[in-house]
């Protein structure tokens, strides 16, 4: 809000007279900046400002009539503070801006300290000129009453307080033109906040909101509102009315699912890292936008052999709405380490079928990137990373076609090789010779960048079309022995190789090969003494879409019981286990594993461990992961044993399959050595060690056997429901983050410290007791679940959060099948086509 208190001081006089010299020679220490400067009193630099400033005043100086800014730490004794502010109305009468921040202090971990600013003097509503009040980072419960009486206030800053509501009365402010009251526990608004009809800047993010009153709507002069983490699932329709003459900007939470969208259009930023922007005119008439980000799935994955996902999937509804002007798209991502030769596409479901849009990169810092297209209907949305695509229209006079990654990679389409326009998409590949040689076991072998040709319409060409391939590095057309020159041919969907060398006229210059055909595929030319290379280029092709990865079970030091496993590619191994080292614990991650972009694999816990969790991506106990490689391949389960532990520790092995997980699991510790390449189901072995059990609890007796709380279902069917058991399991892997999400719940901190001292020495019956005596506290409330989530998150639990939402994903999908079943909901004819209808 620099700017905003910038444009409120006027100029400085160009020269200070003598009594303000004085003034700054009195009251300034040896080596301090001088207090008064202009119209400008700072005294938020040093301690002792409140002393200071009446020190000015006892003096009745005549410089502080054309003070008009004033900064004024807030970290000072409350009563000091106070009789201080009760001075200011009275010597400086002509304020127009008034900075009592406080977050100058910081505790010993570096986060600000709030001032001590509870209230102000109720004198303070004679300051008539005063146009900026920055109350940020102080104590404030509640509005203090002069606030509303300032009616020259154009510019109110409440953010980090503890406000839990503001007053009807703020509605009688009829200059406030930027209102931020971020960071506070806000749980309702006043319905006279739609009166200020001057309000341009709202920011309420980071609250406790879980609806917004109508009368929001009446905000005409509005042109950015930002509800970004709180507890909305929904916006008013009072927000879509035609009264807001330019487009608004919105800042949404990703637990908001929907908003409106009017002719007027309007720019909308999610917190999960997604932008909309809607142009005017862009739908006729208002239209609910739906949204969802979705967890990367194989069957909404549609990649190609040597393409990488770098985002989750973005739903957007209503599907295949043509909007009368393109909406602007913008996702968010992390840009993949190897970029040469390789672009960044927006990918998405178009009439049953999956393409690339065109995008453009947009830099937010060097780690992250926005991947921007103009969209004209809705679907699902995903960021691909591929190799450069070159395309062009063929008409029936014919054209050159050239790789923009590869130069010397072109086609020639002669005139009549088709008789309709048709297009035509061509991609290169890049091969390590280092790598070629060490599969073929050759020091002279090489190989041609990989071709990949495609086309729309029939599948052959009228004429021959001439394509040409730089030959393998180190080979030119004058040395090369013709008999270790082979062309390669791939059929989709196929995976094997042809050598075509035979079948095809090979024209040699001295840097290329060119050759002609009749229709598009796979081309390759390799150089190699060995005979039979269809094999070896079959393992060749499979190797440049391979992924060398390590796999990681580790577990927390404060519950071993809270197991972490995650599937990473080799470079990041290092540097995740830095970061993880203070929370957790583990053996070293497993030898290198190769696995494809997409690939699915389980790990299944044996000797006796086993996951305690109903999870949706659990099939007979085993966690399913599907592995990208520029995603975070996690999952955090919970794992027990029904040995008894009373005397000493159980140790046990979580093992990874690729595919489907053999029935009879083998009983072997040593796993890992068996495993015979990339096609063994086995990949890797890891110890885990539960410790033994502490205490006086006998063998077997579970977790939350000494709760005597009546069953609940804490949701309702449409949105999901969490049972006692669901949330026994969060309770089972909080651990000592239990009070941070019991305050982020909005429990007083009052009641924290009975239940420490309740359940002393015991710290799974402090956990249970908090989550499940605010469970009962939430019966009938909607939104219970939500709140939770939110908790989750804000304490850093987003392992947690994110089973809460597959269960409650779950739960949706079981009730909506069984609506279906019952023919109480008959299927919508004109809804958009699922992704396995759309893919069949």
């Amino acid at each position: 809000m620099a700017a905003v208190a910038e444009g409120l001081e006027p100029e400085a006089a160009a020269t200070e007279d003598a009594a303000q010299d004085a003034v700054d020679a009195v009251d300034a220490e040896p080596g301090d900046p001088p207090l008064l400067v202009g119209s400008r009193l700072s005294l938020d630099l040093y301690p002792g400002g409140c002393q200071r400033l009446l020190h000015l005043c006892a003096r009745q100086s005549p410089q502080l009539l054309e003070v008009q800014f004033m900064q004024l730490s807030s970290h000072e004794d409350p009563r000091l503070l106070e009789t201080t502010l009760a001075q200011v109305p009275c010597s400086l009468r002509h304020l127009r801006s008034l900075v009592l921040r406080g977050g100058q202090q910081r505790d010993v971990l570096g986060a600000c300290l709030r001032g001590s600013l509870t209230t102000l003097p109720a004198g303070l509503s004679g300051l008539t000129h005063l146009a900026h009040l920055d109350l940020s980072f102080n104590s404030l419960e509640t509005l203090p009453g002069c606030i509303p009486q300032m009616h020259g206030l154009s510019t109110l800053l409440l953010s980090h307080n503890h406000l839990s509501e503001l007053p009807e009365a703020l509605g009688a402010l009829p200059a406030l033109t930027f209102l931020y009251a971020t960071h506070n526990c806000l749980r309702t608004l006043p319905k006279a906040l739609g009166a200020l009809s001057t309000l341009q800047c709202l920011d309420l993010s980071q609250n406790l909101l879980d609806t917004l009153p109508p009368e929001i709507g009446g905000l005409s002069s509005l042109t950015e509102l930002n509800l970004a983490s709180n507890r909305l699932q929904s916006l008013p329709a009072s927000l879509g009315t035609p009264t807001i003459p330019e487009m608004p900007r919105l800042f949404l939470n990703s637990d908001l699912d929907s908003f409106l969208v009017t002719p007027q259009g309007c720019s909308v930023t999610l917190a999960c890292g997604v932008r909309l922007q809607f142009p005017a005119g862009a739908t006729a008439t208002p239209v609910s936008i739906h949204y969802r980000l979705r967890l990367p799935e194989p069957r909404l994955v549609p990649l190609g052999p040597h393409d990488s996902l770098l985002s989750h999937v973005l739903e957007l509804q209503p599907h295949g709405v043509a909007f009368q002007q393109e909406v602007g798209l913008w996702l968010l991502f992390v840009p993949p380490r190897a970029r040469r030769c390789r672009e960044v596409v927006v990918r998405t479901l178009n009439d049953d079928s999956w393409g690339d849009l065109e995008t453009h990169l947009e830099e937010e810092t060097p780690k992250r990137l926005w991947a921007h297209c103009q969209v004209p209907h809705f679907s699902w949305f995903l960021v691909v990373s591929r190799p450069v695509s070159n395309a062009c229209l063929v008409p029936p006079e014919g054209t050159l076609l050239y790789s923009s990654g590869h130069p010397g990679v072109k086609v020639t389409f002669p005139p009549g090789a088709t008789d309709e326009p048709r297009q035509v998409y061509m991609q290169v590949v890049r091969v390590a010779s280092g790598e070629l040689r060490a599969l073929l076991e050759e020091p002279g072998a090489a190989a041609s960048p990989l071709l990949c040709l495609s086309q729309s319409g029939p599948p052959s060409f009228l004429q021959p079309v001439t394509v040409q391939l730089p030959l393998p590095p180190g080979v030119t057309g004058l040395s090369l022995d013709r008999s270790c020159l082979h062309l390669l041919y791939r059929t989709p969907p196929e995976a094997t190789w042809d050598d075509i060398t035979t079948q095809v006229a090979l024209e040699l210059t001295h840097l290329y090969a060119r050759f002609r055909v009749t229709h598009f595929s796979w081309y390759w030319l390799w150089y190699t003494a060995k005979t039979r290379v269809e094999g070896l280029a079959r393992k060749a092709w499979e190797r440049l879409r391979l992924h060398r990865v390590s796999l990681i079970a580790l577990q927390r030091r404060r519950d071993p019981e809270q197991v972490l496993l995650q599937c990473l590619p080799l470079s990041k191994v290092d540097a995740t286990l830095r970061r993880l080292l203070e929370r957790y614990r583990g053996p070293e991650p497993s030898d290198t594993v190769e696995m494809f972009e997409g690939e699915k694999f389980f790990a299944a816990f044996e000797k006796g461990i086993d996951v305690d969790a109903d999870r949706p991506d659990c099939v007979q106990g085993r966690v399913c992961f599907v592995f990208y490689s520029h995603l975070k391949n996690v999952k955090e389960v919970y794992v027990t044993t029904t040995l008894d532990r009373q005397a000493q520790a159980v140790r046990g092995q979580v093992s990874f399959y690729r595919g489907a997980v053999p029935e009879d699991v083998p009983e072997e510790a040593e796993a890992a050595r068996h495993r015979k390449g990339t096609d063994s189901p086995w990949m890797a072995t890891l110890p885990i060690k539960l410790p033994r059990l502490r205490g006086s609890k006998a063998p077997g007796q579970g977790q939350g056997t000494s709760l005597s709380l009546a069953p609940l279902n804490l949701g309702d069917a449409e949105t999901g429901f969490l049972t006692q058991s669901n949330l026994l399991n969060v309770a089972g892997r909080l651990g000592p983050d239990w009070p941070a999400v019991a305050l982020h719940l909005g429990m007083p901190y009052r009641e924290l410290q009975r239940i420490r001292h309740e359940f002393r020495d015991d710290l799974d019956g402090q956990i249970r007791h908090m989550l499940f005596s605010w469970a009962e506290r939430q019966a009938g409330q909607p939104g219970a679940v939500g709140r939770l989530v939110q908790a989750l998150e804000q304490s850093d639990r987003l392992d947690v959060a994110e089973e809460v939402r597959a269960v409650l994903e779950l739960g949706r999908q079981k009730y909506e099948d069984s609506i279906q079943r019952t023919g109480l909901a008959p299927p919508d004819p004109s809804a958009s086509p699922s992704p396995e209808s759309a893919q069949a």
